[in-house]
């Protein structure tokens, strides 16, 4: 979480993730994809699908077994992977920061501060498949197109709306699971159940906030660190871990 302080603080603004409801749809996206801040780096088998890495020249990779799979692994909250995005990634800090590493060169740079938090603001903004910013899509809260964009599919799609649910309440400055309270104060059927109606509720509130100041923006997402181990905790006890 530390580096996506540090990426926010450094890149958010320019990024356009100083609005609430932006803000609302990365975080989410961030925790679930590196389980919970957990890890900052591909959990390394190999399986077969990591062995053929080395070989994926359609990711910027030789097609010699040099270990550049391993190398360029998954990294950062959105697990940068593969040449091509260690390359562009590089491009982008340099313009950001003439003195920034070359992740190319120097992989494991990637995972030093602030540059493992900004590699994920990188591919918000134009890193990922479309070359364009997912804004467009946290502007009309399609998180389930923002979970195509970043995940490939709609892996984890379920955990990814319960953590939006979370991280908007926390935004919205009430309790994490506060559902009830929100639908009630919204004028939405109150029964518990965040389903589209509350979140569109949700989005227009965060639509409405101010912009995020520099100050916030280190505040808010160590809430939100507590709101996603207080989430982890109650799956454990659900799961009856």
């Amino acid at each position: 979480m530390r580096s996506v302080v540090a990426g926010l603080k450094l890149g958010g603004a320019t990024a356009g993730l100083n609005l609430p409801h932006r803000l609302a749809q990365f975080l989410p996206q961030a925790a679930h994809e590196s389980g919970r801040f957990k890890y900052d780096r591909e959990v390394w088998g190999p399986t077969p699908a990591q062995r053929r890495y080395d070989i994926r020249v359609d990711l910027g990779n030789t097609p010699e077994r040099d270990g550049d799979g391993y190398s360029k692994r998954g990294r950062g909250p959105f697990q940068l992977t593969g040449g091509h995005n260690y390359r562009a990634f590089s491009a982008w800090a340099k313009d950001l920061d003439p003195d920034a590493p070359d992740f190319f060169r120097d992989p494991d740079a990637l995972n030093t501060d602030p540059w493992e938090g900004l590699s994920a603001i990188w591919y918000w903004d134009e890193g990922n498949p479309t070359g364009q910013s997912l804004n467009r899509y946290a502007d009309r809260n399609d998180i389930e197109m923002v979970t195509h964009r970043i995940n490939g599919g709609l892996n984890g799609y379920a955990d990814r709306l319960r953590l939006y649910d979370r991280t908007a309440l926390v935004l919205l400055g009430r309790d994490p699971s506060d559902i009830r309270g929100f639908q009630a104060q919204a004028d939405v059927l109150v029964d518990g159940i965040s389903g589209p109606i509350t979140r569109a509720a949700m989005h227009r509130e965060l639509v409405a906030l101010p912009s995020l100041d520099e100050e916030q923006l280190d505040i808010v997402p160590d809430r939100i660190d507590r709101v996603v181990d207080l989430l982890t905790t109650s799956l454990n006890i659900l799961k009856g871990n």
